[in-house]
């Protein structure tokens, strides 16, 4: 695909300078102070508020609040047109249900309907902090009240729950993910680089999430959970996303039965999004018979 592309990629959150400057003069006195400090942001949604843009899905969907009883927390889930052809849509982190908006405007074109939530802790559902086990149980709730979909789109820790949910028992026919991470050590290193501060403390978070999971958190990594998948998949990924490097979508793609990958160039990770070009091809894919 033909895009014209930035020189630098840069990521889609800023962290603001005090948090920085708090999580450095924690290190200073105990890189066990910091990685504590650091695992409560790291599971610590920052909420934007909805764009304009997609304000029309917001006000045309269904809105319901699900509980989902073995997280206790409240789910904001949108159903966007009327079909029993439908799809299930993940956002990412600090992402929202009304994100994808234009590709559900193009699913629903073509009789689908689109089946979208708030994620624990992000938007309209309760919750301060989050983790994806707690999505994993959202996205099983969901199946069971609004399912069975035909197939499922994830956008970064969206797309990596996704690869979760499918490889546990959720299931669907065709699996498009955007801009997915691979590595989850990898996004907390990533996350701890933009906090300036040591590797050790990465290593540090690592441990508290193996603890707390009771297992290596790595198990749970894009491209191990993608070995599992045999259903038609589309790995999509910008060669200058400044959150996720496109490497984790090769790997993503390697370990696939049955992937495709689409590479674009020059549209970071979240305005892809939103790029009529790529909506179709997801929608392209999703409606092509297996």
């Amino acid at each position: 695909m033909d895009f014209t592309h930035s020189k630098k990629a840069l990521p889609s959150i800023t962290i603001p300078k005090p948090i920085v400057f708090s999580a450095k003069a924690l290190q200073l006195i105990s890189t066990n102070l910091a990685a504590k400090f650091c695992t409560k942001l790291f599971t610590t949604p920052i909420n934007f508020p909805i764009p304009e843009r997609e304000k029309i899905m917001l006000e045309s969907a269904q809105k319901k609040t699900i509980n989902v009883p073995s997280i206790s927390k409240d789910i904001q889930v949108l159903s966007y047109g009327y079909s029993t052809k439908k799809v299930l849509f993940v956002h990412g982190w600090a992402g929202r249900s009304t994100q994808l908006y234009m590709i559900a405007d193009k699913l629903l074109e073509k009789g689908y309907m689109v089946i979208s939530f708030d994620g624990p802790s992000h938007g309209n559902s309760t919750g301060k902090r989050t983790e994806m086990p707690e999505f994993l149980e959202t996205i099983t709730e969901i199946d069971k009240q609004f399912g069975p979909f035909e197939a499922a789109v994830g956008h970064s820790f969206g797309g990596m729950c996704l690869l979760n949910a499918l490889s546990n028992n959720f299931s669907v026919n065709k699996l498009v993910t955007v801009g997915a991470a691979d590595k989850i050590s990898d996004v907390i290193l990533n996350f701890t680089k933009n906090l300036q501060l040591k590797p050790i403390v990465a290593k540090k978070m690592k441990n508290l999430f193996d603890a707390k999971w009771q297992r290596d958190i790595d198990l749970h990594s894009s491209s191990i959970m993608a070995k599992n998948t045999t259903i038609p998949a589309l790995v999509i990924h910008d060669s200058f996303d400044g959150d996720v490097d496109v490497s984790c979508a090769v790997e993503i793609r390697q370990s696939l039965q049955n992937g495709t990958l689409l590479i674009t160039e020059g549209l970071g990770h979240t305005k892809i999004l939103r790029n009529p070009k790529v909506a179709s091809k997801i929608v392209d894919f999703i409606i092509q018979p297996s």
